[in-house]
């Protein structure tokens, strides 16, 4: 039975649109690097898949405490987007150092399923991890997922000791900034938008239905 953790950059199309190859190139280097810092107990990187990481653990609480350390982490960094996370557990195949089967498959889509700065798990993992100090689990309801006969019941996993209340998304870029030092703010539809930059300022003030979706 492993625990398997899958974490990508939400919006990061948005970032390279908005900011560069070179930029974002940056971005996701530095992102790989935190996912090694972020590994717990036996955690272990499986491999790197564009802007997603992808870790199996031999227990749930390795698994979670990595990706609360790596969620955190992200937060922290300057010029980045928002984290979200998937974990599941389950059987699984190893073959030259790689996992297969509906287990890793269930874990990508929760992650995919997953919002900005969002993590979910199964039931399987929740269970697993009541008895973590400092980890918050609440019930989202059930998801249907391709070839996924059941509805999944999803769990949404925090850290107690986490303050995410000035935390703002750039709706141009999708990065995550400080809503206190922000180089930019606009008003939309009764919305208060935070901007990364001018440039990102300047883009949503010219096309701001692009970036919004309409109430």
């Amino acid at each position: 039975m492993f625990t398997f953790l899958f974490a990508d950059l939400a919006g990061f199309t948005a970032l390279t649109e908005a900011h560069g190859d070179d930029d974002a190139t940056t971005v996701v280097t530095r992102f790989y690097d935190l996912a090694r810092a972020s590994l717990v107990g036996e955690s272990r990187l499986v491999k790197t898949i564009g802007d997603a990481v992808m870790v199996v653990a031999g227990s749930a609480p390795d698994a979670v405490l990595t990706t609360l350390k790596l969620a955190n982490s992200v937060r922290a960094e300057p010029g980045f987007p928002a984290v979200r996370a998937g974990l599941h557990s389950g059987p699984a195949v190893e073959r030259d150092g790689d996992y297969f089967g509906a287990a890793v498959n269930l874990a990508a889509r929760i992650t995919a399923y997953a919002r900005s700065d969002q993590i979910l798990c199964t039931e399987a993992v929740a269970e697993s991890i009541r008895s973590l100090e400092n980890v918050v689990i609440h019930s989202t309801g059930t998801a249907n997922f391709k070839n996924v006969l059941q509805p999944v019941a999803l769990f949404e996993i925090e850290d107690a000791q986490c303050h995410k209340l000035h935390q703002a998304i750039d709706p141009v870029c999708r990065m995550g900034i400080d809503r206190d030092t922000a180089p930019a703010r606009l008003p939309y539809q009764d919305d208060l938008y935070h901007f990364c930059s001018f440039d990102c300022a300047q883009k949503f003030a010219q096309s701001p239905e692009v970036y919004v979706k309409p109430k």
